[in-house]
């Protein structure tokens, strides 16, 4: 689990040595889930984060026509949840499936505070995770209330350009709120300039 051992030490200000993320990692784990299989399904109570290591997923919510909405894309060395049921534990309103086969590290919330009391380089870690999850939320609000569809699409291939080989355009379309003619459009636009 080397990939979440350097996730930690990019976003804290000393190394966590070998020992410390065996401690660690000894709170977490390990889940496989195959292509189209839910981490969690609406209604659920989101009961542990998911650090990537392989694959690639999607939260969503299904409105009251049927049409599915995606908020959140994931690949590896993101994280993955709805943190108001995580840490609130009031039932989610959304869904999270895998798009690829996922290999997964998951921690629970008893698990994530215990670490963040004993040691404070996981706690100096959760503060900064949480720092840039703020920041990317205003970011995604902002765009999606304020651009174009076509400067929505090409703020998300500058910030996201991954996302586009792993993800197909009906997904892409749906994290960014517009129809699939829309993001065909502005695609080849896009691609064109």
């Amino acid at each position: 689990m080397k990939s979440l051992h350097n996730y930690f030490n990019r976003y804290t200000s000393t190394l966590i040595s070998d020992s410390e993320f065996e401690y660690i990692l000894s709170h977490f784990i390990y889940k496989k889930l195959k292509r189209r299989q839910h981490l969690f399904l609406q209604g659920e109570i989101f009961q542990n984060m998911a650090f990537i290591v392989k694959g690639a997923m999607r939260k969503y919510f299904i409105d009251e026509k049927g049409i599915d909405h995606v908020v959140d894309l994931y690949i590896e060395n993101w994280w993955a949840g709805d943190r108001e049921s995580f840490v609130t534990s009031v039932p989610s309103m959304y869904n999270i499936d895998a798009w690829e086969d996922c290999e997964l590290l998951l921690i629970s919330r008893e698990n994530t505070l215990k670490l963040c009391r004993e040691c404070p380089v996981f706690n100096e870690f959760i503060l900064k995770l949480d720092e840039r999850n703020n920041i990317a939320a205003q970011k995604r609000i902002t765009s999606s209330i304020s651009l174009t569809a076509e400067n929505r699409f090409a703020d998300f291939v500058e910030r996201h350009p991954y996302f586009m080989q792993r993800f197909p355009q009906h997904v892409i379309a749906s994290y960014l709120g517009i129809s699939k003619d829309t993001l065909s459009r502005v695609r080849k636009k896009y691609l064109n300039k």
